[in-house]
């Protein structure tokens, strides 16, 4: 089945009433029958989209950040496209470009790849910041212009983003402030034995890939999006998470706290990953379940802090 294609008739059904759930377990099952050993990182990946946020990975090469969004978009049932960024990379490489037309004598738009509904940017740490601006802004607007002309980006519009980490030749790390426009930062690391085992015996991941079915449309997708959006969160919920934000800001660990955009980034997932689990209201432990991803990007260590200062920072908060 092609990238996008729609479900077959036997999986195909509405995201309406009791078969939220199901339909996100089944897409976090198919995925990871690819992605093996990685099933925390397939649902962050997936409450991102649901938050319609957009998702950074910051690995190695090899370890399945592409495999992991090609994947995502076959099983949603998205138009994928992917851009590789090279230094020589310009903004209309992915935005699109006017050209003259001699028969019409007019300037014709084409679309750049940008214009998908999930778009991967394999290793934008090492294109130019005038290019990475570029794609940032399109995330952030949800829209291009050119020349005057205002385009609106597909629904749903997801941006898979991976990066090199900064201590590798040839990259141009992200500012702290493109940092923010990602709604979560992870990391999939070297799968343990056991995955890397089935890996070495099984068949070739492309051609899993191809044989992968769609579990839902755009459709369904949008319509989980907005279901999303309407989990409850209770005032001591949301007691919980201002003392979580006011700890990132107080705390001698961090030399720069979470803003208020984080906080409502925090929240938006939150509710996303309540959603995972089957339930139409937010608890604490789904803030916990998503707080380092969310939070890990935006902060700044001190300079003697510990790495594990976010997950420090939980264990201090009282529960409601």
């Amino acid at each position: 089945m092609a990238l996008g294609s729609a479900p077959s008739p036997a999986i195909q059904q509405s995201a309406a009433g009791a078969n939220y759930h199901e339909l996100l377990t089944a897409a976090a099952r198919t995925i990871g029958s690819i992605v093996l050993g990685k099933d925390r990182e397939i649902r962050l990946a997936l409450a991102c989209i649901l938050a319609r946020g957009h998702l950074l990975i910051e690995d190695l090469p090899g370890v399945g950040k592409t495999t992991l969004a090609h994947v995502l978009a076959q099983v949603l049932g998205l138009e994928f496209k992917r851009i590789q960024f090279t230094s020589d990379l310009l903004p209309a490489d992915i935005l699109g470009v006017s050209i003259y037309q001699p028969e019409t004598q007019k300037f014709q738009f084409h679309r750049g790849p940008v214009f998908a509904q999930l778009v991967l940017a394999d290793e934008i740490n090492r294109t130019t910041p005038k290019t990475q601006s570029a794609l940032l802004e399109a995330m952030e607007e949800r829209q291009v212009t050119s020349d005057g002309v205002t385009l609106k980006l597909p629904e749903p519009f997801f941006v898979i983003a991976t990066q090199n980490p900064h201590h590798l030749i040839g990259t141009f790390p992200l500012p702290e402030s493109q940092l923010d426009r990602f709604l979560l930062r992870i990391e999939l690391g070297y799968p343990d034995s056991r995955a890397e085992r089935a890996l070495l015996k099984g068949r070739d991941r492309r051609e899993l890939l191809n044989e992968t079915p769609a579990v839902m449309d755009s459709a369904a997708l949008l319509d989980l999006q907005e279901q999303t959006e309407r989990v409850h969160v209770a005032d001591a919920l949301l007691d919980y998470i201002q003392a979580l934000i006011a700890a990132t800001r107080e705390s001698p660990a961090l030399a720069m706290g979470l803003s208020p955009r984080g906080g409502l980034a925090l929240l938006r997932t939150a509710r996303a990953w309540a959603l995972l689990e089957g339930r139409s209201m937010v608890l604490p432990e789904d803030v916990q379940a998503v707080a380092d991803s969310v939070i890990g990007h935006r902060v700044r260590l001190a300079p003697d802090a510990r790495a594990d200062a976010v997950a420090t920072l939980l264990k201090a908060i009282a529960i409601p």
